[in-house]
């Protein structure tokens, strides 16, 4: 009988002290990756693309349509992270970039790790919509009932303000702690050997023993995305691929 032999667990590498240098040259290195490869980011960055357009065409207004795109985009979001970072990873380590084999490693992942981490972010999602919803129904009340498709006023009032005020807080905190949880983790998925919970537990490591370079981190990608949909999400397209290599630069920088 054929024995399988199991694959050795790489060890847990320590959590380094980062500085705003550190960003500095990850933003560096993203810049320069994305210069030598822009085919390979443009066509990754394309996933987060076309589901934000589909979420405008197809989603907006209609409930089936807006669960679908918004369970699409965690799926298939990290497969997507995965091909920016081993293109990166290549080009560290002096690799051919090649089509075939860049999306071989990307297709193998479907046996690892990555879709634990896809479905550990659809739970999250799934969660932080029920919650909003709860938090529209307890400010609202029976405004609730109003079109706010049409009557944006509504808003407007003492609770609709309060609402907002509050969904942006909450919602801020549930976007940090899940940056916190995947910021190295994917990557480290792709680079080694090891469970997604020990992959998200040093990542949140990462993220609270450099807490405020971290922070300034995750503004900095908040303030770019959003920057980058405001042109017909086109700037996606360039702020994706780059930032997505600086991910890699990032981690391979905070664990040692």
């Amino acid at each position: 009988m054929e024995q399988v032999q199991a694959v050795a667990a790489a060890p847990v590498p320590d959590v380094a002290h980062l500085t705003i240098s550190d960003l500095r040259a990850a933003l560096r290195g993203g810049w320069r990756d994305f210069r030598r490869a822009p085919a390979f980011g443009i066509f990754f960055s394309a996933v987060y693309v076309l589901i934000g357009f589909g979420f405008v065409l197809f989603g907006a207004g209609t409930v089936a349509w807006t669960f679908a795109f918004s369970l699409a985009f965690p799926l298939f979001a990290p497969f997507a992270a995965v091909g920016l970072y081993e293109v990166s990873r290549r080009m560290e380590a002096g690799a051919v970039l090649d089509w075939y084999q860049v999306l071989s490693v990307v297709k193998a992942e479907k046996d690892r790790q990555i879709p634990w981490m896809g479905a550990i972010i659809v739970i999250y999602v799934l969660f932080w919509s029920f919650f909003a919803h709860m938090l529209f129904a307890l400010f609202m009340g029976l405004s609730a009932m109003t079109n706010i498709s049409s009557s944006y006023e509504v808003f407007l009032t003492p609770n609709g303000l309060t609402m907002i005020a509050v969904e942006l807080g909450v919602g801020s905190l549930f976007a940090f702690l899940l940056f916190s949880l995947t910021v190295t983790s994917l990557p480290h998925l792709l680079d080694k050997e090891v469970d997604f919970v020990t992959a998200m537990l040093l990542s949140f490591r990462v993220v609270k023993d450099n807490f405020w370079v971290m922070l300034i981190w995750a503004g900095l990608i908040a303030i770019l995305s959003i920057l980058a949909l405001i042109p017909l999400f086109l700037g996606l397209f360039i702020v994706l691929p780059v930032m997505g290599h600086a991910t890699w630069h990032l981690y391979r920088r905070a664990l040692v």
